[in-house]
């Protein structure tokens, strides 16, 4: 953990192995999610004329762009499908998970009780919210995967979602209808040492009663 740093500027001539890649996707892919709905897709953007389309967008990956080694758009599923009564949810539940009618009929009724009493999802846009909160798990598991192999990331925040959305549905990597940008992953190695991490103290930041 001490490793991992936010790596705003990669060495572009040195590459991530397809096999250290792969495990890293995985990490993603095994993440923890709500209700296992694994509402996420990892859009892997190796186009250097796509990456350079986005970058007038995305302020907060000027540097990484054109120089890591793979950059990834984290997409989480569109409000609509993460309902409780979504097709995606019963499709999820019953062919995915192999689970009986009755278990479907079962888990979706808590899934429903879930979204409006317990966490007050009421709308798309609060379901979209919910399905990036989890998309940022399978992030830090990716990040911190990527670390263990000694391959530096750097997440990313600052960019126009709108904007940039657009393009990759123009150029047919995004289905608007079914996904929306969480945020942006850049992943490679480093080409200067990071400064020394400034944290709050342990005893600042937890507590135990």
């Amino acid at each position: 953990m001490n490793f991992r740093h936010a790596c705003k500027e990669f060495n572009p001539t040195q590459k991530i192995s397809d096999e250290d890649f792969k495990i890293i996707l995985e990490a993603g892919r095994l993440s923890p999610s709500s209700f296992g709905m694994e509402p996420w897709k990892f859009l892997v953007l190796q186009n250097v004329d796509l990456r350079e389309k986005i970058r007038p967008f995305c302020w907060g990956a000027q540097k990484q762009l054109p120089t890591a080694s793979h950059f990834v758009v984290l997409l989480a599923r569109a409000g609509k499908d993460m309902r409780s009564d979504s097709e995606y949810i019963r499709e999820t539940m019953a062919e995915l998970h192999k689970s009986p009618p009755e278990v479907v009929a079962a888990r979706r009724e808590k899934l429903e009780d879930f979204q409006k009493n317990d966490f007050k999802l009421q709308d798309e846009r609060a379901l979209f919210d919910w399905a990036c909160r989890q998309t940022y798990i399978a992030l830090g598991n990716m990040m911190t995967v990527a670390a263990f192999l000694g391959i530096d990331s750097c997440p990313v925040e600052g960019f126009n979602r709108e904007r940039v959305e657009e393009i990759l549905a123009a150029e047919g990597a995004l289905d608007r209808k079914h996904f929306g940008i969480a945020c942006m992953a850049a992943f490679g190695y480093r080409i200067a040492a990071p400064k020394p991490k400034l944290r709050r103290g342990l005893e600042e930041v937890s507590q135990i009663i």
